[in-house]
């Protein structure tokens, strides 16, 4: 019998999502970075993620830092759709040792970072572990876009320009615990230019580049050369490290003269095209299942 680590990640997806229904007001459904459902010019996105001790943080790291990713995972998901932050649950699953502070803490990050990016906190669920057991935080979220404005995975073009915001690699080095979701930057893209596709890197662009292309059914040319690093981060890790939690996503227009303009302070750097056919393949990234 096979197992998940067998299958990897994008597999079990692919099988769980072979038996589910569909619905007329069902936009997006399973594979992009929201679902959207609604039948007017507002829709609305749903997310939901995770994270959990020994894999997505460690087990002695401050709790508020745990609390800003946890949220700022879902959030920028919204961005990568083209929307804005909404009503947020959140599921606790602690083993009865955790400390009252440790929780304390968590709250305050998730506060803080929905203090400056948007969001409320509206309820939730608390569960037990075993003792001993790895501490999970889940969150769903509820946000909201206008349909003129939704971008999804599935629309890149042969000829788009594919383009990434800041810099990638080496996110094991904090960035993934107190990163900035570019829902800002989100927003100028889709009200001021002709955005595709688009999806956040969560696991790394040799395993996400790959996974737009796929969806919009085209091929990719990438160029390594111009792929902007963190600071002591190769070239190796800029493509496969992951959790660098910028914006990737394609556009045929010329951008950068009126992004830098209006984001001086960030840059955004042309880092291949999308053709037809096969073109450049990539190995790497994460996969939640095979590590």
């Amino acid at each position: 019998m096979k197992s998940v680590g067998q299958l990897g990640e994008d597999g079990l997806i692919a099988r769980i999502c072979g038996d589910l229904g569909e619905a007329a007001h069902v936009i997006v459904g399973p594979g992009d970075d929201c679902a959207a459902v609604g039948t007017g010019e507002e829709l609305v996105l749903l997310k939901t993620d995770a994270v959990v001790a020994g894999v997505h943080f460690l087990s002695d790291e401050k709790s508020t830092r745990v609390g800003w990713k946890a949220v700022a995972r879902v959030l920028s998901d919204f961005a990568a759709m083209g929307g804005e932050p909404g009503e947020l649950l959140i599921t606790l699953a602690l083993a009865p040792e955790v400390s009252v502070d440790w929780v304390d803490g968590l709250y305050r990050g998730m506060n803080s970072c929905l203090k400056q990016h948007g969001g409320v906190i509206v309820g939730g669920e608390t569960t037990s572990l075993p003792e001993g057991t790895p501490t999970m935080v889940s969150v769903a979220g509820k946000g909201r876009v206008a349909r003129a404005n939704l971008v999804t995975r599935s629309s890149g073009r042969p000829g788009d320009d594919i383009y990434v915001t800041g810099r990638l690699g080496g996110s094991i080095h904090g960035k993934h615990l107190d990163f900035t979701p570019r829902l800002r930057e989100a927003e100028w893209l889709v009200n001021n230019s002709r955005i595709t596709a688009m999806m956040d890197l969560s696991d790394g662009l040799a395993k996400d580049l790959p996974r737009l292309a796929q969806m919009s059914g085209v091929g990719f040319e990438l160029n390594r050369d111009s792929l902007p690093r963190s600071e002591g981060s190769t070239l190796a890790q800029a493509i496969d490290d992951g959790e660098d939690y910028e914006l990737l996503f394609t556009s045929s227009d010329d951008l950068k003269p009126a992004w830098d303009q209006k984001f001086p302070e960030l840059e955004i750097t042309r880092i291949g095209t999308l053709i037809e056919g096969a073109g450049d393949s990539i190995e790497g990234g994460w996969d939640h299942f095979q590590r």
